[in-house]
């Protein structure tokens, strides 16, 4: 899949400005980016709902514009509001959205059963909907999605609101999905989620991709090895940092310092009598607020 100059207006606002994407066949894609960052609008412009006013989009060497439903036929979509026929069943779902892919029995019982073991909906297989938990509602959407057999597997935000049990579940069954072939595009606003499934990201902001690259290449490419975080005031603060000129972040009375080695910013944080302060290794989210926010900012010198 390609974007090239990629660009949507609505109107006056410029949505998406000049995307440029590479996604690799079998590979899983993350986009991040906050809420209005252009996420949403760039999956509905790869499958086919929103079309591009600048650019090209290319999914399986098509180009989405000319040959939509080409395109929609070989991938999946997760929405991020589940559309399920709520007074239905699971199976009767699954075996709907099967006739609108037309297919017919006995092939249409198969998939059924598959998915239903698939996404483990077998113990909730003749529940209505509507008496669903989030989870098993998300389990679903996932397994229409999957009913095609797809390529390419959109999933926009797919886990959000759901128990950390449930989130682990689906990573599995993502997973599972990549490592027989099925190439994964997905937006979330789980750092942890993009880390710990996506081969590449892309952060976008105000419509831009600004930063794109494998996790830890981003890590490497945008701040230190180990955050430090401390609980301090300013003057706390000019302590720690002794006039290093490093990246910071502030959140409250916590104070985030960037750093390939934090040991003697630890020891000075010791010697204010700072309550608790943690090293840990940077991680995307910390990339995600360099990039999008505007709280980090290099130290005063």
């Amino acid at each position: 899949m390609t974007l090239r100059g990629v660009t949507k207006r609505f109107g006056e606002r410029l949505a998406v400005d000049g995307v440029d994407l590479d996604v690799p066949a079998g590979s899983c894609f993350g986009l991040l980016g906050p809420n209005g960052a252009g996420k949403t609008t760039t999956l509905r412009m790869v499958y086919g709902v929103t079309r591009p006013t600048g650019g090209e989009v290319q999914v399986f060497g098509i180009d989405v514009s000319r040959e939509p439903r080409t395109v929609r036929a070989r991938l999946g979509v997760t929405l991020q509001e589940n559309a399920l026929i709520e007074p239905l069943s699971p199976e009767d779902n699954l075996r709907i959205f099967g006739r609108y892919h037309l297919l017919a029995e006995p092939e249409l019982g198969r998939r059924v059963e598959d998915l239903m073991s698939f996404l483990e909906l077998e113990s909730h297989a003749g529940v209505p909907v509507r008496n669903l938990s989030g989870g098993y509602q998300r389990r679903l959407s996932i397994a229409m999605s999957l009913m095609n057999r797809p390529e390419l597997l959109i999933l926009d935000e797919p886990t959000t609101g759901l128990d950390p049990a449930v989130r682990q579940a689906l990573w599995a069954r993502i997973r599972e999905l990549q490592s027989n072939g099925t190439t994964i595009l997905l937006t979330t606003h789980y750092m942890d989620e993009a880390e710990r499934l996506c081969d590449r990201v892309a952060v976008f902001a105000e419509g831009r991709v600004e930063s794109q690259g494998a996790p830890r290449e981003l890590i490497e490419r945008h701040l230190a090895a180990e955050a430090l975080e401390v609980e301090c005031d300013a003057a706390g603060e000019r302590v720690v940092l002794d006039g290093n000129e490093v990246r910071r972040m502030r959140a409250g009375n916590r104070l985030i310092v960037y750093v390939d080695d934090a040991a003697p910013f630890l020891e000075r944080a010791h010697r204010i009598g700072s309550a608790r302060p943690i090293v840990r290794p940077t991680n995307l989210e910390d990339v995600f607020l360099a990039i999008t926010g505007t709280r980090i900012e290099e130290a005063d010198q």
